[in-house]
């Protein structure tokens, strides 16, 4: 029997609605379409497939590693490992970010692990040390090494690149420029500023399943309407717009404070704000606009109380042109491989998704919020990193707040998920024509750089 697709309205429909200037960033509308094609599960969950990724992916994509903050004073560092490879970045001395292989040229051993600060880069074995810029600085017995022009042993660097706040690198020294990697990401972001944000949330936490898993569940909201119906009063996950942009960017923008079009029958605008707000939402955004409870609209009344809950840290020119979607709306980018930034003037929230080492079976998934802090106050210092084993749900970290619901469903879901694509009969898993694109299209990439042909 051939189902016949629902006329609901678009994103796009519901930008018609703002009573100011929708940015061009906004009014984008790709349309893709990408393959719809059957992937194997091994993609996730053989060890040969990973061992690919680990050769061919890794060490050639831009990938984030911290916030700026991290190596804000000369001697300030950082190590960053993926799978089997460990990058050290320092804050030099002239106050500029770079980052080395952590490995020391005598005898291997890593130079450095965590974070922290120091003057020079001394590996703890046999002391040989490097400067802050990785030039070469002295070694215990030097005449034992005649043979050797210890002077010239400088460190191998990896490309480093900063934007919106983030400090990326690449491991390629043929790599493209971050600028042409990243696309449009950073002109859509100059908008929303996330460099003048501070970390006030940052959760790492574990979770037994592919990364690749793991990050797929977040670039497509076609899961909400089975596993988050707590929230299709106010989501309209059947709104969603999916949009790429060549190889390495792409976006699913879900409109908030609207019911999901294939449940809006059961919930009334008042219950859409009112679930979305709290009690009294409703009741406040009814008397900051002044009209009449019957001819306010849902995102109208959100985008108003939105602007009211913000006044104190975005400046007023800044509320006054904004969006109700800039206020509200989940606006959800990939950079290829594993950073997924929001955009918007609310908390931007970013995700990325790493392997767990060498195991295929597990990865860790970041969740920073960014926040804004009030024009001519000093910036809020980076909250401090709360780490969440395998077995421990988000509703351990209390600052999650009511968030911590929604991500354990995920968090649930994804070791099932690792699960049945380990018990797949059938060895294929198929998607959604639109709404699950996104996820296509990052396989597509990922196959060009393992070089696989389909």
């Amino acid at each position: 029997m051939k189902v016949t697709q629902p006329d609901y309205p678009s994103f796009q429909d519901l930008l018609n609605d703002e009573l100011v200037s929708v940015p061009d960033c906004l009014r984008e509308d790709t349309q893709p379409s990408v393959e719809n094609i059957a992937l194997d599960v091994g993609r996730w969950t053989e060890q040969s497939f990973f061992e690919r990724e680990v050769e061919f992916l890794w060490p050639k994509v831009w990938q984030m590693v911290c916030r700026e903050t991290a190596l804000a004073k000369p001697g300030d560092y950082l190590v960053y490992e993926i799978t089997r490879y460990s990058i050290l970045l320092v804050c030099t001395e002239d106050n500029n970010i770079k980052a080395y292989h952590n490995s020391c040229l005598h005898r291997g051993r890593a130079i450095k692990s965590g974070k922290g600060r120091s003057r020079e880069l001394r590996c703890p074995y046999h002391g040989f040390a490097w400067n802050l810029d990785g030039t070469f600085k002295e070694a215990f017995c030097q005449w034992e090494f005649e043979h050797e022009n210890l002077e010239a042993l400088s460190l191998p660097e990896v490309q480093v690149a900063c934007w919106g706040g983030w400090v990326f690198i690449n491991m390629d020294p043929e790599a493209p420029t971050f600028e042409s990697y990243a696309s449009i990401l950073p002109d859509h972001f100059q908008r929303w500023r996330p460099e003048d944000r501070y970390v006030s949330l940052h959760i790492e936490k574990e979770i037994r399943c592919n990364w690749k898993a793991a990050m797929e569940a977040f670039i497509e909201s076609y899961h909400a309407v089975q596993t988050h119906p707590q929230i299709l009063s106010f989501t309209g996950g059947d709104n969603s717009q999916y949009d790429v942009w060549g190889d390495h960017v792409s976006r699913t923008i879900t409109p908030q404070g609207v019911a999901n079009p294939g449940q809006a029958d059961r919930y009334s605008v008042i219950e859409t704000v009112n679930d979305m707000l709290g009690d009294g939402g409703f009741d406040q955004a009814a008397e900051l606009i002044g009209i009449k409870k019957d001819k306010l609209g849902s995102r109208e009344a959100i985008g108003a109380v939105r602007k009211q809950q913000f006044r104190d840290h975005l400046d007023s020119d800044v509320l006054a042109s904004a969006t109700n979607s800039e206020m509200m709306d989940s606006i959800l980018y990939l950079l290829f491989p594993n950073f997924s930034p929001w955009g918007g003037f609310h908390s931007q929230i970013t995700y990325r998704h790493r392997p767990n080492a060498m195991d295929v079976n597990s990865c860790f998934m970041d969740i920073y919020f960014l926040d804004s802090f009030g024009s001519g106050q000093e910036r809020p210092p980076d909250a401090k990193t709360i780490y969440l084993n395998a077995d421990q749900p988000f509703s351990e970290a209390p600052e999650f707040g009511l968030l911590s619901a929604i991500f354990d469903q995920d968090a649930t879901n994804l070791p099932e998920v690792q699960r049945g694509l380990k018990a797949s009969q059938s060895r294929k898993v198929i998607s959604a024509s639109y709404q699950e694109l996104r996820i296509r299209h990052f396989h597509s990439t990922l196959d060009k750089y393992l070089d696989i042909k389909r």
